[in-house]
């Protein structure tokens, strides 16, 4: 049997998470992948430092997506990987975050092992944990929660989806892809239960330069978003570990923001 990363494997796919931006995040394993590939693959999120452990031979293929506009659909996509795969050529697909994290890996997985042909898959640092590391945010802590979810937030197909019960007192909520709709989100968690006066952070270009983590309370998320001109990419996180990675003096504020709206 082939090693995972064995160079004279021709032929296949090696499916790579590039983590969530920052370069020094790459896994050995990822690097390796990246150093004997003739073809890479690239999402458009990925930071292009990020392609410098790549051969100066190999061939750059961009299949950036963006909201409403697709370079390629998903379907070409596959088609293309196959394509240079048959050819003899080792793809790199390179993906942000996890591939198998809100990045189709699954579905291009499916596409390869389909036409008969090899694919390996090396996991990367996903977006949301590397962001909320950044901002020192734990997603779960032993006294404030002992369970974290991760949904998608695009706003085509928000009502729905059932969100019932990830979000409150004792839960982290992560939300993927929900900046543009942060508003009909969190109109969602509120009418779910969630307490307007939960706290929430936006963490923006997480582990890239010009990163930022903001924090508010539920009721205000989409006029932050709106008021901080907040883009993409971003995570939002909602929940009381929010608070941990605060100062002593934003908590104040937000404990009285909070008594307020209550």
């Amino acid at each position: 049997m082939t090693s995972l990363l064995d160079p004279h494997a021709r032929g296949r796919v090696i499916l790579v998470g590039a983590g969530p931006g920052d370069p020094g995040l790459l896994t050995l394993n990822a690097v390796a992948a990246l150093n004997q590939a003739d073809v890479v693959v690239h999402d458009g999120l990925i930071d292009m430092r990020v392609l410098d452990h790549a051969p100066a031979h190999a061939q750059r293929i961009s299949v950036a997506k963006k909201r409403s506009r697709h370079t390629l659909p998903q379907e070409a996509i596959n088609a293309l990987i196959i394509a240079h795969v048959r050819a003899g050529s080792i793809v790199v697909r390179l993906k942000g975050g996890d591939p198998f994290v809100f990045g189709r890996g699954g579905e291009e997985v499916e596409a390869v092992r389909a036409a008969g042909l090899r694919v390996d898959v090396v996991p990367g640092v996903s977006s949301a944990l590397g962001c909320a590391a950044e901002a020192m945010l734990p997603l779960t802590h032993r006294d404030w929660s002992s369970a974290v979810s991760f949904v998608a937030g695009q706003c085509q197909g928000l009502a729905e989806q059932d969100w019932a019960g990830l979000a409150g007192v004792g839960r982290t909520l992560v939300i993927y892809m929900g900046v543009s709709c942060a508003g009909l989100i969190a109109e969602k968690l509120m009418a779910d239960g969630v307490s307007p006066g939960m706290a929430v952070a936006v963490l923006e270009r997480g582990t890239l330069e010009g990163a930022r983590a903001m924090r508010t309370l539920l009721a205000d998320l989409g006029d932050m978003v709106e008021r901080e001109r907040v883009v993409s990419p971003a995570i939002i996180v909602v929940g009381e570990v929010v608070l941990l990675s605060d100062a002593r003096d934003r908590l104040a504020t937000l404990v009285a923001q909070a008594e307020q709206i209550a």
